[in-house]
This record gives C-alpha cells, sequence and structure tokens, in this order.
C-alpha cells in the first residue's frame, strides 16, 4: 500500500463513527480564476470522476472565490457544507500550523526541488492529521511557483522593503518573514490586488510568476525581484463529513483521482514556470535575481520562531536535503 492509500485509509478509521451522508453531486471551491492550473485541474478531476463512475457522480468547479475566502471554505468543508476544494496549504497551516515548515525560507532550491519535497513520504504522512485536527481528508499536494517580489519602486537590497506596504497571502508563515525583514505585510484576496498595486494602495506584492505574468502585475512594477524565497503547496480536500458517508469504493476512486490531478499541478509548474520568468523579465523592467543572502537574518529570524511553532521542521529540512541534486 504506498503513503497516499494508507493515509486515507488511516482517515476512514478515524471517521469510522461519523454518520453517513450519500453525496454524488459535488461542489468544488478554489479561490483560483478558471484559467489558472489549478482551476484546470478540477474541472480534469471532476470529468475524470464522471467518466469513472459511469456518470453516478458528477462535480461543479466554482472558481474564483465564488464560495467565499479559503477560510470560508474551510469552514464549509468542516460542517459538509462543501464538498471538496483545492487550497493552499497556507490556509491549512493556519489551523494545523505543522503545515507551515513547508515554508521554510529556502528549503527548496528551486522548483523541481520543491516537487520533490512535497512527494516525499514525509510530506504525506502531515495528511493524516487533517481529520481530527481540521475535519478534512487531505488527498494529496499540488502546487504553485515559488515566490517573487514585483515592487512599485526600486529594490535593490531587503532594506528598501523597510516600511513598504506588501501584499501577502494572509497566513503567519508568509507575515513572520516579512515582518522579519521589516516591511509592512498587508494581507489582500488575490481580485483586490492588481487594482491595489495600480493605484499605490500596497507598494509592493508576494506572488508567483505565473500570475505575475497572466494578470500581468508587472506593469504597474519597477522592479520584479526573483527571489524564489518560498514554496507555495495545495492540497486536495474533501469534507471529512462527505468522506465518511462515501463506500470504500468510492473513496478509493475520488482519492485517487484527486490526488492524481493535484499531482499533475506539480509537473505543469516544473515545465512552466521556467519561461513564464523569461517573459517577465523581457517586459523590460528591472529584474534582480537574489538568494538567500538578500534577506541578511530575516531568514534565520524565520527559522528560530518557527522551531518553537512545529516538531516537524528539521524533519522537513532532512527531506530537503535528502531530495537535493
Amino acid at each position: 500500500m504506498n503513503t497516499i492509500a494508507r493515509t486515507l485509509a488511516g482517515a476512514t478509521l478515524v471517521l469510522s463513527a461519523a454518520l453517513p451522508a450519500a453525496a454524488k453531486d459535488f461542489r468544488l471551491g478554489l479561490i483560483t480564476p478558471p484559467p489558472h492550473i489549478w482551476t484546470q485541474a478540477a474541472e480534469a478531476f471532476g470529468a475524470d470522476l464522471a467518466l469513472a463512475s459511469d456518470g453516478a457522480h458528477s462535480v461543479a468547479v466554482f472558481p474564483a472565490r465564488q464560495l467565499g475566502n479559503e477560510a470560508e471554505m474551510l469552514q464549509q468543508l468542516q460542517t459538509g457544507a462543501l464538498d471538496m476544494a483545492f487550497m493552499t496549504v497556507a490556509e491549512v497551516s493556519n489551523r494545523a500550523p505543522d503545515f507551515g515548515a513547508f515554508y521554510a525560507p529556502y528549503l527548496a532550491q528551486d522548483i523541481a526541488h520543491a516537487g520533490r519535497i512535497l512527494r516525499s513520504d514525509t510530506a504525506t504522512d502531515l495528511l493524516a492529521q487533517l481529520p481530527a485536527t481540521v475535519g478534512v481528508v487531505g488527498t494529496g499536494y499540488g502546487m504553485a511557483g515559488l515566490r517573487q517580489i514585483v515592487s512599485r519602486g526600486e529594490v535593490s537590497s531587503a532594506a528598501d522593503l523597510a516600511g513598504v506596504k506588501l501584499r501577502i497571502t494572509p497566513f503567519e508563515p508568509l507575515l513572520d518573514f516579512y515582518n522579519a525583514i521589516g516591511a509592512a505585510p498587508t494581507p489582500m484576496p488575490l481580485p483586490s490586488v492588481y487594482d491595489a498595486l495600480a493605484n499605490g494602495q500596497v507598494d509592493a506584492i508576494d506572488m508567483d510568476a505565473e500570475l505575475i505574468w497572466a494578470l500581468k502585475y508587472y506593469e504597474h512594477a519597477d522592479t520584479i525581484v526573483q527571489s524564489d524565497h518560498m514554496m507555495f503547496p495545495m492540497v486536495g480536500l474533501v469534507s471529512a463529513r462527505v468522506w465518511a458517508g462515501l463506500s470504500e469504493e468510492d473513496r478509493t476512486m475520488i482519492g485517487d483521482l484527486m490526488a492524481q490531478h493535484v499531482d499533475g499541478t506539480i509537473d505543469s509548474y516544473i515545465a512552466k514556470e521556467g519561461p513564464w520568468l523569461e517573459q517577465i523579465e523581457a517586459t523590460g523592467r528591472t529584474y534582480i535575481k537574489v538568494d538567500d543572502t538578500f534577506f541578511s537574518d530575516a531568514v534565520a529570524s524565520w527559522n528560530e520562531t518557527w522551531s518553537a511553532k512545529t516538531d516537524v521542521l528539521d524533519d522537513m529540512r532532512q527531506v530537503a536535503a535528502d531530495t537535493a541534486e
């Protein structure tokens, strides 16, 4: 039995006492827009599930925060009001701090290394805690690209980010990182980012290459910093209440297919990250490439803070060392 299968079997045991609730027509929520790789993966998962179940199951995909932000969707998953989600591990880490270990600065050397970390048994084993701690079943990991910085002003050192209002995804590991730099991290939902950067509501943003390019955030930038400072995992989730009402056959079918499609996003980003960054660099904005030394003491500060928040940081670093090339 592979690691994902063992994790899903464990979730079944944890939830075996739950009341059954038949579910045939599933609803799946995401925050990403329709063209996004995650949304496309969700649509493909739904199509394959309908085919594999001979039409017994269907999946209606609701992208672009149609069902609320991630915190709201996670609450809906917990109550069973929402069946499924492809969700950032960032939001999960707000409820289960061990998942914050994925965001250790420079844990991954590059995008391919990030994929190997997420495909490790150590990463997969973390999913086993989700039914009891968060009320969801995790089927497997996907990811977005590594994090970069887009700034309206000139940036030549981390000191230039001090006091700068910098848009972040609202989760603790990223907040701690930018606080250590001395920036003014500003949580903001994705649909608001373009206008906020255009009108100066924020001075910089933390973002991946796909959205910097596809949503044209570079149009309002003076400087693009290719820092690759954090990986950004995604996880396929099923409501634990919904999972408890499924037959063993359906659990296997849904778990395997969802794991397959979220994992497929890893290959997509490995293939596309480099070309996106090349296109961004070709826009003519000031483009600098930096490493961990750019952030001075902020990386060490983050490590010290998170060593006290999770017991798995050393384990994740060992995985990173074992999978490095």
